[in-house]
């Protein structure tokens, strides 16, 4: 341990186990598990919310005292054609409004690829789109979290890849409205990273957790739970509590294997590694 790393957890109280760690539960069944192993914060996806129904899933969420720390995802902004350009604004509004129906404390945005070979004219779309989607959020209470994704995944779901792009898409709105989520397996190589996320300050609206597999066989199911890969967990959580980030703490891991574990098995995985490592 190095004198920036954060210090050891001594408990998991900031923890937020999200959806996706879970991929094949339901979401009742992953609420419930989180009550029992007292869990206060869940990460929720927008697909599990539509199989439950948004009334069933507040309720859910209500009477087990667990707060969503977010909502995944809005954005996918760019298209090609003005009407499906228009659609995806209309998509995001939507999910602004569950948010807001949930008290979560950010919506998610993943920008989105090229919808042809053209990643500049998609820089361009993300741009005007989150313009569109602010003033609504601001109306409805929501906070918009712009994540960056890893350059793998600049031809399919996001071209915005660094931490410098997505602060710069938040600089022209308040930083209560739009801020960026650090998620360590799409920033961990970022030269500038720890420049980033000190310049970034309170705009860091999240913080997920995960480890990079070596080797990588597939790059969307390459995160493995934390410590059993190469990224340096508690230096990142230095940089970023010391910008000033005291919020709960997602862990977001796409893995077949882990999804194969019984649910409470995984559970108690989670939080042990949290606090070992995270």
């Amino acid at each position: 341990m190095s004198n920036d790393d954060a210090p050891p957890f001594t408990d998991a109280r900031r923890l937020s186990f999200n959806q996706a760690t879970a991929k094949r539960a339901s979401l009742p069944d992953v609420i419930e598990a989180c009550a029992r192993h007292d869990v206060r914060y869940l990460g929720l996806w927008r697909d599990k919310l539509a199989e439950t129904g948004l009334t069933a899933a507040r309720k859910l969420v209500r009477d087990s005292g667990i707060r969503v720390s977010s909502v995944c995802r809005g954005g996918m902004f760019p298209a090609s054609s003005p009407a499906a350009r228009a659609e995806r604004i209309d998509d995001n509004r939507r999910a602004i409004d569950e948010a807001a129906e949930l008290g979560a404390e950010i919506l998610v945005l993943v920008a989105g690829a090229a919808a042809d070979r053209d990643i500049a004219a998609a820089r361009a779309m993300v741009v005007d789109g989150i313009a569109a989607i602010v003033p609504y959020a601001i109306e409805r209470r929501v906070r918009l979290g712009i994540e960056p994704l890893h350059p793998a995944f600049a031809a399919d779901r996001s071209c915005i890849t660094t931490l410098r792009e997505a602060r710069r898409l938040t600089e022209p709105f308040d930083a209560a409205t739009a801020g960026v989520v650090v998620d360590v397996y799409h920033v961990w190589w970022d030269p500038e990273r720890t420049t980033e996320i000190d310049l970034l300050g309170n705009r860091i609206v999240g913080y997920h957790v995960n480890d990079w597999l070596v080797p990588p066989l597939n790059i969307l199911m390459n995160r493995g739970m934390m410590g059993d890969g190469r990224i340096e967990l508690r230096k990142i959580r230095g940089e970023v509590e010391r910008a000033g980030y005291r919020g709960p703490i997602e862990v977001e891991i796409f893995n077949d294997s882990i999804w194969d574990l019984p649910l409470d098995d995984l559970m108690r995985l989670t939080k042990k590694r949290f606090v070992a490592v995270a």
